[in-house]
């Protein structure tokens, strides 16, 4: 099997949530324990603004993710900052291109910046954001953040953003990777197009109709969006081997689960594998820090170490 990269989102996957996963002590506490065991990325969600009915609904309270990638930045060498993700359409690519510069600037080069679409009405509305146009929003700021990142005196004309001979210093040694998530063709398409990487997400119909995307509930529904990703890539001619794929393993459960079982869960790696996907989404417990961190070590004797 070729060397599969582990990721995380940061254990805040509850509301409300545990308030010592929410200090710097606790950040810097898992991000160093993260990179120790030989994690290679971990993350931070975006919901400046959910709504009280999501959140009592199974949704979950967030940090900011620029803001909490810096402070881990700071306490690690190595570990690669990847929100899981930013909604785009929420800011002005001129800021999140700023922001993202700025991370990878301080962080030596391992800012990766993954985004999404979004779908929360509420939260749309809260940011002044119109819902109905958040796909417009998207592409425009996939073309302006890329741009900033690599050229000088640039302009741009769009229908949400028009800049005229914009120059924004200091710029990334090099443009960070840039990985679009979402399950439908429309995103491997803008992956082809514009991305560095393809964030899919295990979804049965019905969170994929809550989420507004598709379902992938199989590594059968997943081979088929990479075989539709590798088509659209050769289609624009992009290097398909320059293409990260990132999911979730479907066996072996969870680490921090008394029932894990490593040997299902490498057998899943190698099933992956052969799909294409080289980065695995490694879920963590959220009810204390203790518990996240036995299971940061248990992952690393268990799967990290036998892979």
């Amino acid at each position: 099997m070729a060397a599969m990269r582990f990721a995380f989102t940061y254990p805040m996957h509850t509301h409300p949530y545990n308030p010592e996963l929410v200090t710097g002590r606790g950040i810097a506490t898992i991000a160093a324990a993260a990179e120790g065991a030989g994690f290679h990325g971990f993350g931070f969600t975006d919901h400046p603004a959910p709504s009280q009915r999501w959140l009592e609904g199974g949704g979950h309270d967030a940090l900011d993710p620029f803001v909490a990638l810096g402070f881990a930045a700071a306490v690690t060498t190595t570990l690669r900052l990847i929100p899981n993700i930013v909604v785009l359409p929420y800011r002005n690519p001129f800021l999140v291109a700023k922001a993202g510069a700025t991370l990878d600037l301080l962080s030596g080069g391992r800012f990766t910046l993954a985004v999404g679409v979004g779908y929360l009405k509420r939260e749309f509305s809260a940011l002044g954001v119109d819902h109905d146009e958040r796909v417009e929003l998207f592409e425009e700021a996939l073309q302006v953040i890329r741009s900033v990142w690599t050229t000088d005196d640039i302009s741009f004309e769009g229908k949400h953003f028009i800049a005229h001979g914009i120059t924004a210093h200091p710029r990334p040694t090099s443009a960070p990777p840039i990985w679009i998530a979402g399950n439908t063709a429309a995103a491997r398409q803008r992956v082809a197009r514009y991305g560095d990487g393809w964030c899919p997400f295990p979804a049965p119909p019905v969170l994929a109709r809550t989420a507004n995307t598709a379902s992938i509930e199989s590594e059968a529904s997943l081979g088929a969006g990479i075989d539709d990703l590798r088509r659209r890539c050769d289609a624009a001619d992009r290097d398909w081997s320059e293409i990260d794929v990132t999911f979730s393993n479907f066996d072996g459960g969870s680490p921090g689960s008394a029932k894990f079982n490593a040997d299902a869960y490498l057998a899943g790696l190698e099933r992956l594998a052969t799909l294409g996907v080289n980065w695995v989404q490694v879920g963590l417990p959220s009810d204390s820090l203790t518990h996240a961190l036995e299971s940061i070590e248990r992952f690393r004797t268990l799967v990290i170490e036998r892979s």
